[in-house]
């Protein structure tokens, strides 16, 4: 195939992103079990499928344990009834596929936490807007083989992903996303791009307004400039760059282009404060954020945790943000998901969950963070609720998977003290209250009368002693809850700094009730819009068969860049990155940056 007819391929499949719809029914003939659900009565029909060895366990949706539900086989990808149960104080799933045997791996690390989560599990907002019709025959009885999204999912897009570039310079041995070196390149041309991210922003009921640039690493696009300015103008306000951050180190100009054309946070990966801890960019962090801090780009430290390699640091993490605050706005911790590159024997050695993170945070912060400050995901979701009573109008919902994600936020005093916000929220209290007026306004109560009782009552929920004298705290969010006001939101977030983790899945600790609620979506060029958790846990069926379907040859790519014709394949490919260590060590900001205040010791320094 000519360059000219892959380009026609990508232009072809732009006019409108028609699905090609023959990739659904192949993955009936991949040995698949197929289990017909029907939206609406998922419960009473999976129980019916579903293993009844476990007597008494539950079938609905975020119950007790023992519970029903289902997974995978690592081996074959079989869709195999699943039970979560509880065993020494920990969850665990497990399952048997006929031909490999059983699969049991930990789900959560800690019961009594996992039973906190459950209790802030919210009802499903299945999309409006799907991509796999159900007139095609697809109403997600394969789930999670055959995405798209279909009418059986029950989150909207909150975080829209775009694939770049499938290129990257560095090779990490835990990357998810595995980047082979050698393969054809993925990176659609910019005006599929600009189509990809339309699909994206047109989801319904809500506009996704919140677009992740990934890759491979996204800053080796040559145009990346240009992509950033395209997800701009087709309406998106919140534009993340996922990088690792090493070209921001040497390319101050790169930082502010991006940052004019569109970009207001980068999604940078950090694993730790050593060099042992952190060889991804340890090194190169200082330039990084001294360039980042100049332009004015809001960041958030993305580590990736690790039992046994990093988990020792992730509150040596959380401390650094606090010392950079004025650019941090967030930790993002991600439990490792044991897929790409990790072998699986190493599991066991490996694996950590959402609940020993927590307790790592605690025991590392001397209890000055601990896990009673952390919530999940849906915990937020009557807030979503109230405001849509109030204006009538569709809102953003985290009906997110109870057990995918939780999170805090913590607040620096002008003294130098820590203060998770539970400390002086009565977060439970405050959500339960938030659920009863969006009845009442549902249920016919005037708004405004039920809007002047918010403003008297909203008070109780918050313990004017333990704020921080300087944090209006009440005010700011009264004004984001009845105003409707996002500028308030942007302060809250800007006084304080968020700690959340997402637990991104992998083959062995499957739950297929996780990813129907996932609401970070990847679009892909054949219009299809996927859930993290199935495109990159199954590469062979979404991520690598996709951008092999739209990559480019090695003979095509020189065609469109002449100009490499000759040259070495690492140049053809982009060339792995090689540092200097000894000058970058020797640069001021090195020591500036890492030594640090500790601020839940009170010393400094390393």
């Amino acid at each position: 195939m000519t360059v000219r007819h892959k380009l026609l391929m990508f232009y072809e499949h732009s006019e409108g992103l028609k699905l090609n719809t023959g990739l659904n029914r192949r993955n009936q003939n991949r040995g698949v079990r197929c289990i017909a659900l029907k939206t609406g009565t998922e419960i009473e029909t999976q129980a019916e499928h579903l293993d009844t060895s476990a007597e008494g366990a539950s079938t609905t949706y975020a119950d007790t344990l023992p519970h029903k539900t289902y997974s995978i086989c690592p081996e074959c990808n079989r869709i195999l009834p699943a039970l979560v149960y509880e065993e020494d104080g920990k969850v665990w799933i497990t399952r048997t596929c006929p031909t490999h045997g059983e699969t049991t791996e930990i789900y959560w690390e800690d019961v009594e936490m996992y039973r906190k989560a459950r209790l802030y599990a919210s009802p499903p907002k299945h999309p409006k807007t799907v991509n796999v019709p159900p007139e095609i025959g697809n109403s997600g009885e394969n789930c999670p083989l055959d995405c798209g999204l279909c009418p059986r999912h029950k989150s909207q897009t909150a975080l829209g992903n775009l694939v770049a570039t499938n290129r990257c310079d560095l090779s990490c041995w835990y990357c998810f996303f595995y980047a082979r070196e050698g393969v054809p390149i993925y990176e659609p041309p910019l005006e599929h791009m600009r189509k990809m991210l339309l699909n994206l922003r047109n989801q319904r009921p809500v506009r996704v307004n919140a677009v992740q640039i990934t890759g491979g690493e996204p800053t080796l696009r040559e145009d990346i400039v240009e992509l950033v300015r395209i997800a701009r103008d087709v309406g998106f306000e919140h534009i993340q760059l996922n990088t690792h951050g090493i070209k921001f180190a040497y390319n101050p100009e790169l930082v502010e282009k991006l940052r004019s054309a569109g970009m207001n946070i980068v999604y940078l990966s950090f694993d730790g404060l050593t060099p042992h801890t952190n060889p991804k960019n340890h090194w190169e962090i200082p330039l990084i954020l001294e360039n980042l801090r100049k332009s004015g780009v809001n960041v958030v430290l993305v580590p990736t945790i690790i039992r046994t390699v990093n988990d020792h640091e992730c509150g040596a993490i959380i401390n650094f943000a606090l010392n950079h605050m004025d650019i941090v706005r967030s930790v993002n911790f991600q439990p490792v998901s044991l897929v790409g590159r990790i072998p699986s024997d190493k599991r066991k050695k490996l694996r950590i969950t959402i609940p020993e993170t927590i307790k790592k945070i605690e025991e590392q912060t001397n209890g000055t963070i601990t896990r009673e400050d952390f919530f999940p995901v849906p915990t937020v979701s009557p807030i979503t609720r109230f405001v849509e009573a109030w204006t009538g109008e569709p809102q953003y919902d985290l009906t997110t998977h109870f057990a995918c994600g939780m999170g805090t936020y913590v607040y620096l005093t002008k003294r130098g003290e820590v203060v998770p916000i539970t400390r002086f929220v009565d977060v439970p209290g405050l959500m339960e209250y938030l659920r009863e007026k969006a009845q009442e306004i549902e249920s016919g109560t005037p708004k405004y009368w039920t809007g002047m009782k918010l403003l008297i009552n909203i008070k109780k929920f918050f313990d004017k002693e333990k704020q921080p004298k300087e944090l209006r705290f009440v005010k700011l969010l009264v004004d984001a809850l009845l105003k409707h006001n996002y500028t308030a939101l942007g302060e809250i977030h800007k006084r304080l700094l968020f700690i959340g983790m997402m637990h991104f899945m992998d083959k062995y600790n499957y739950d297929i009730e996780r990813v129907e609620r996932c609401c970070i979506h990847y679009a892909t060029p054949d219009g299809r819009i996927i859930p993290f958790c199935a495109f990159n846990v199954f590469p062979e069926i979404y991520r690598d068969k996709i951008q092999e379907q739209y990559s480019f040859t090695l003979e095509e790519w020189l065609e469109l860049h002449p100009e490499l014709r000759g040259k070495p394949e690492e140049t053809i490919y982009g060339p792995k990155y090689r540092r200097n260590k000894e000058n970058l060590q020797k640069n001021p900001l090195y020591r500036d940056i890492y030594d640090v205040k500790d601020y839940f010791t009170g010393n400094v320094g390393r």
